[in-house]
């Protein structure tokens, strides 16, 4: 199991739970090559694939906070099956192995990077996540619901690839209700990291202006992405919204689940609200992200990944599928 960022390490996790007629290891994201010779010099930092970033410290705590069994970039054993939550670096150790990619959430806009990524066949990881799916270099793909099957399908990725089994963290968004957040009847504006993770056209000014417009006068609760520089964006927040209130480390769901309204860039947190029917505004068509809201299941999403990876690894040895994991990868 190869995580990233928080978000993808507890999916992979979930995963791994159900995989428990398995021996599963975990390794945070990592390099090679010239990649990994930028790494230690510390310039791939602010990406989950950063030796001293903060992708890499929380992931490293989390699989030693929960015990599991780490091997560092998978160099103590000769795995059946490796299991990710992003392709956009397709590692050496792991090229000539089964492979199943996991969404994460929402996928960059298809800005300039992307096309010229496309056109001139430049390495995937420069046009961020909206290259997502494109290196074709696993089995199968597990997405989030039938119109991101739909969506992948449209950028070249072969159908026979994509099973939508749901994805961990964002399939049973119901019993987020019941929470200890004190708050409610107010609109939550998400903000991001963009600018920490170097996308320059980001423009807080111009998302603050958006969040103002939709808000409508109504009370605002602010919840900064835990990758943000908290005081610069608290001081830019307050400029625009005197008082407001800021949050820097909360309980994200459940101030979703609270709210009234919620506002969003390019935030896979907006599906949250989508899938509780809440009033959702976003730089996307919120009309499209509807269609491509995560199937609400009841949880079982990690299970119907675990029955995919079994059918790739079943698949890989020869042997005969087993009928009701054909149904699950079908």
């Amino acid at each position: 199991m190869i995580g990233g960022s928080i978000n993808q390490t507890t999916m992979l996790h979930e995963v791994g739970k159900a995989l428990g007629d398995c021996d599963v290891a975990y390794t945070p994201y990592y390099t090679d090559g010239y990649l990994e010779a930028l790494n230690r010099l510390g310039l791939l930092d602010f990406t989950v694939a950063g030796h001293g970033g903060q992708f890499r410290r929380r992931t490293s705590e989390y699989l030693r906070d929960q015990q599991l069994p780490v091997d560092e970039e998978g160099r103590l054993d000769d795995y059946d099956l490796v299991v990710t939550g992003s392709d956009l670096i397709i590692q050496r150790n792991i090229r000539h192995r089964p492979i199943v990619l996991v969404q994460e959430g929402m996928t960059d806009p298809e800005n300039l990077a992307y096309h010229l990524v496309r056109h001139l066949r430049l390495p995937r990881w420069i046009a961020s996540t909206s290259t997502t799916g494109l290196s074709l270099a696993y089995r199968k793909f597990c997405v989030a619901s039938e119109g991101y099957r739909d969506f992948f399908i449209a950028k070249g990725v072969p159908a026979d690839r994509l099973v939508v089994t749901g994805i961990p963290n964002c399939d049973h968004c119901a019993r987020l209700l019941e929470n200890d957040w004190p708050d409610r009847g107010y609109v939550l504006v998400a903000t991001s990291d963009a600018r920490e993770t170097l996308k320059l056209l980001d423009s807080r000014r111009r998302f603050l202006a958006f969040a103002k417009e939709k808000a409508a006068g109504r009370r605002v609760v602010f919840k900064l992405h835990p990758n943000e520089h908290a005081d610069r964006a608290t001081r830019e927040i307050h400029a625009v919204f005197p008082g407001a209130q800021v949050v820097h480390k909360g309980p994200t769901d459940a101030m979703i689940a609270n709210c009234e309204a919620l506002i969003t860039q390019y935030s896979t947190v907006v599906y949250v609200g989508l899938a509780l029917g809440k009033e959702c505004h976003s730089y996307y068509d919120v009309a499209a992200l509807r269609r491509m809201t995560p199937m609400q299941n009841g949880g079982t999403s990690a299970a119907r990944i675990a029955d995919v990876c079994r059918d790739v690894l079943a698949r890989a040895s020869g042997a005969a599928r087993v009928p009701e994991l054909a149904r699950a990868a079908s």
